[in-house]
């Protein structure tokens, strides 16, 4: 559908389009809404001089709602992958608008009032969310779980991992310039589609913006797609896995320095806390803690240089800072000499061991030398292996790793 409006240039210095805005709707079987959206997104683009066009991604409907889409005024793509977001890919693919705004097609969001969105396009946002805690929410249309629990808490970690503003992470009705966001390589088929989506936008340092967005009851008799414990899972997963820092970096580093200060004071003796005795059981627990501490680090390592590799990250400074002051010699100097420092303990086990016949020694005496004999093996034999494998992952023209 064509109307008349206004098209020129838009800030990035582009030619407009002949079409300014795509309404995206994902569809699975929503014969008792689908047309009422369309019409009401119709009704405002030609209301207010939008030049446009409404777009119902179907995943594979079986009630008909392709045949009520068309006959409302929309044009049906149809998506063979099944998910969310794999709707929501194949109708940013297909969309022909500048700004595409997408919702859900189950009349729980206001396709009659888009203006919010649309403004903030056109002064030069990439990505616009709806918060639908500052617009409202109309009794019935959000289950008390997700509204004080699931929603605040997800939108909380994504604030606090990504840095970003957004209040309502996983608001379905959301604004954005299309070219940008195919530039993010969004992958994900799911309903975490809409995490990756701020997530990537957020990494890339797009602008992105909030507008209150009311929420009211859906219209349909049918149960929802949306399964609270299985689809908030993936999108705290999916949040875990793209900010390595915090799911493997910072516990590491805690439990690496932790470990590692506890086995040098359990080395001189019992440490008593209050009432609590520590002492060559604690110790034996400090060194493994020390060791499963270095390989969260690395593997965080590991998994930014890969993510980064693969294009599912954007490029790390402090990435390049490591790489320009490693080398895999430099790796391998350190960790032979942790593993000199193993080997020496282990020696002078050996040795205390020799010496008493081969016989059994006081297990407190021999512990507080086997366990730093072990620390610095296993560390040493890791720090060499790491070190290896990060020349590996190096081997680029983005990090060069030794």
């Amino acid at each position: 559908m064509n109307t008349p409006d206004d098209t020129g240039t838009d800030d990035r210095g582009d030619v407009a389009r002949e079409l300014e805005l795509t309404v995206l709707m994902p569809c699975l079987n929503e014969s008792e809404t689908v047309a009422v959206c369309v019409a009401k997104a119709r009704s405002w683009l030609e209301t207010n001089h939008v030049r446009g066009e409404v777009i119902v991604a179907d995943n594979g409907s079986t009630d008909g709602s392709q045949v009520l889409a068309v006959e409302a005024g929309a044009r049906v793509v149809p998506i063979a992958q099944r998910g969310y977001g794999a709707a929501l890919r194949g109708g940013i693919e297909a969309a022909e608008g500048r700004f595409a705004i997408m919702g859900d097609s189950d009349d729980s969001y206001d396709f009659a009032n888009l203006q919010a969105f649309v403004d903030e396009l056109r002064s030069g946002a990439d990505l616009v969310m709806g918060n639908r805690f500052r617009g409202g929410i109309e009794p019935g249309a959000m289950p008390p779980l997700h509204r004080y629990l699931g929603n605040p808490v997800l939108s909380a970690v994504g604030r606090r991992f990504f840095k970003t503003p957004i209040g309502d992470f996983h608001c379905g009705l959301r604004g954005f310039h299309r070219d940008r966001i195919r530039e993010l390589g969004l992958t994900t088929p799911g309903m975490e589609f809409a995490s990756e989506m701020v997530v990537k936008a957020s990494l890339a340092k797009y602008d992105i913006r909030e507008v209150p967005t009311v929420l009211r009851p859906d219209g349909r008799t049918r149960p929802p797609h949306l399964r609270t414990w299985s689809d908030g899972w993936r999108h705290l997963r999916f949040l875990l896995l793209f900010s390595p820092r915090w799911l493997f970096l910072i516990p590491g580093l805690v439990a690496f320095f932790a470990g590692l200060a506890l086995t040098f004071a359990l080395l001189i003796g019992p440490i008593s806390v209050g009432s609590l005795e520590l002492e060559l059981g604690a110790l034996v627990y400090a060194a493994a803690l020390t060791i499963a501490g270095f390989q969260a680090v690395t593997f965080a390592v590991f998994t930014k240089i890969y993510a980064i590799k693969r294009g599912l990250l954007p490029d790390d400074s402090r990435l390049d800072r490591l790489g320009a002051r490693f080398r895999l010699e430099r790796g391998l100097v350190v960790g032979g000499a942790v593993l000199l420092l193993g080997l020496g303990f282990a020696v002078v086990s050996f040795t205390r061991w020799g010496s008493a016949g081969w016989s059994n020694l006081d297990p407190g005496d021999q512990l507080r030398v086997v366990v730093p004999a072990m620390l610095g093996l296993v560390l040493g034999t890791s720090i060499i292996l790491s070190s290896f494998f990060l020349s590996i992952l190096g081997m680029d023209d983005k990090i060069e790793l030794g």
